[in-house]
């Protein structure tokens, strides 16, 4: 392994501190974004010395810069870039407003849209790096209905990295881009989401076992050694999405049956 320096945004909890954590004790120089500035340095503190937290809005462009500056200032370089940053939300499609759509959007995709065009470029200029996109199984399958705008956002971000990924092949294939679908994860997201959680489907939680953020986070930290295109970090998502695909009206019936 090498030892290699990383940016992660959504970095004071959930997957990304898990993350912070793991690639701190194998000696990875990492740099820390997120909003809240007393959980962040908590998170930091907690990742090795050599961990460095930058308070940042990632749904503001000038902030994505300033972390990429404040990184390239303290290490001279940025070998990985994880876009973790997302929020979500319980709204149906017919109840959502225009502050939900904007709010859930710039979180979960346009915050990795920035992130993308801010490290791409430094990447290009010096041949090689790493984009790893946090994205959802949600984005795929649209297993639960008050996600509603959160999954579309994931579905965008799906699309947005695949598109990133083939642009990099044909140009630039020491430049990687990853995306990353964890499934149900049992930490605070789900607490932290617009107007709370709800109870989940039946066929949902008959389908899909959850994993905790540590878990995620070793499937990740994977990747930085070993970088493919896609992961899916829960093995039964697989299955579902084969289901799914296969065919919908089958499966949708399936999820609302009460045992």
């Amino acid at each position: 392994m090498h030892t290699k320096v990383v940016v992660i945004t959504g970095a004071s909890s959930g997957i990304g501190a898990a993350l912070a954590r793991l690639l701190g004790s194998q000696g990875h120089r990492i740099v820390l974004a997120a909003r809240r500035e007393k959980e962040l340095t908590e998170v930091a503190q907690s990742s090795g010395s050599a961990a460095l937290a930058v308070v940042t809005d990632v749904t503001r462009r000038a902030d994505m810069h300033h972390l990429k500056d404040a990184a390239m200032d303290r290490f001279g370089k940025i070998d990985v870039w994880i876009n973790d940053a997302g929020r979500g939300i319980t709204r149906s499609v017919l109840e959502l407003t225009d502050d939900d759509v904007d709010q859930i959007l710039r979180v979960n995709l346009i915050s990795a849209l920035y992130g993308m065009q801010v490290i791409v470029p430094y990447f290009q200029e010096q041949g090689r790096g790493h984009v790893i996109n946090i994205s959802s199984f949600l984005g795929v399958v649209p297993l639960v209905t008050f996600r509603s705008i959160y999954c579309a956002a994931k579905a965008a971000l799906n699309s947005l990295t695949a598109t990133l990924r083939m642009e990099m092949r044909a140009n630039y294939p020491d430049i990687h881009v990853s995306l990353v679908m964890p499934g149900v994860v049992t930490n605070d997201f789900g607490k932290n989401a617009l107007g709370g959680t709800p109870q989940m489907p039946p066929g949902a939680r008959r389908t899909m076992p959850g994993q905790t953020s540590e878990e995620v986070a070793a499937l990740i930290g994977g990747l930085l050694d070993h970088p493919q295109s896609e992961l899916f970090t829960n093995p039964a998502t697989i299955e579902i999405v084969k289901k799914y695909l296969q065919n919908k009206d089958a499966f949708e019936e399936g999820m609302l049956q009460k045992k």
